[in-house]
């Protein structure tokens, strides 16, 4: 493990099991269609020096929720889960409390990415759930594409005590060479002081066969914007496999933030993660290591 980090942390990793029947995303015909479990990921983050992991859903059920916290009980490289609940049920409160009994939940994320209304998370309906997250001290992880960046501003305004974190950039049109509209959004974003960002995800927004210097753009305006201290690393382990092995993706990680300093890589590899999740059992940043 590099000597300048204290606690090496991937924000962004999913595990699943395909026979349990709710990732309605996954067809057959994808290499990804299959079993990704602790095991499998066990050697590649102990060659890069992964000293824990943030699980994050991807199937909207409750059931997978707690598939995940069931994980973490054996698992101790999870550090945190962030589920999903329906956050359109009446009692969408009560269910998150409930899951919340388990300390390893750490936030929740709905698939908004994946639903046909840009607005469909400014809904009146989804108050309740979003104080319930507030009061649970819980964050929450914005699945958004570019065209949810005009919206997603609303939502910050109407609850400013939400913890907030982008997603993978904002999955940017990386292949298509688009920038400016990107750029702008999460301008608008970043005007927010609380809000992270996770720096994830920028390899499968590329064409195929996309090298390192195809990410450099978006990579230096996300630290131009956010900064090391509200940048926080993942991975989107297995997805990520699509286009990268994960150890490629941890060298190109470093790289793309090679101006840092070693304060300033120790935050967005691990402290900000720490930080903005509120981990268990992880170590505690050194004196003078930023922890925004």
């Amino acid at each position: 493990m590099p000597g300048w980090l204290a606690s090496v942390i991937d924000a962004h990793v999913h595990y699943w099991r395909v026979d349990r029947g709710d990732y309605d995303w996954l067809t057959p015909d994808q290499p990804i269609c299959r079993d990704f479990l602790p095991g499998d990921a066990a050697p590649l983050f102990e060659a890069a020096g992964i000293d824990g992991i943030v699980l994050v859903q991807a199937a909207a059920t409750e059931a997978e929720t707690r598939f995940m916290l069931s994980l973490g009980e054996t698992d101790p490289r999870v550090r945190g889960v962030v589920g999903w609940i329906d956050m359109m049920a009446p009692d969408a409160p009560d269910r998150l409390a409930d899951l919340a009994r388990n300390p390893l939940l750490r936030g929740i994320r709905p698939m908004w990415q994946d639903i046909a209304e840009d607005t469909w998370l400014l809904r009146p309906e989804q108050d309740a759930a979003y104080r319930a997250v507030i009061e649970l001290g819980l964050t929450f992880d914005a699945l958004a594409r570019v065209r949810h960046l005009v919206h997603l501003p609303r939502l910050i305004e109407r609850h400013p005590e939400l913890p907030v974190v982008i997603d993978h950039a904002a999955k940017p049109e990386i292949a298509a060479g688009r920038h400016a509209e990107w750029r702008a959004g999460m301008a608008t974003l970043a005007s927010f002081p609380h809000v992270r960002c996770k720096f994830s995800g920028l390899i499968t927004e590329a064409a195929p066969g996309a090298t390192i210097d195809a990410l450099r753009p978006y990579a230096d305006t996300l630290l131009e914007l956010f900064g090391p201290q509200r940048l926080i690393f993942g991975s989107d382990w297995p997805v990520l496999t699509t286009r990268l092995d994960y150890a490629t993706w941890w060298d190109w990680s470093h790289r793309l933030t090679e101006q840092l300093s070693p304060a300033e890589r120790d935050a967005v590899f691990g402290q900000n993660a720490i930080v903005f999740y509120g981990l268990h059992g992880t170590v505690a940043a050194p004196t003078g290591t930023p922890a925004g």
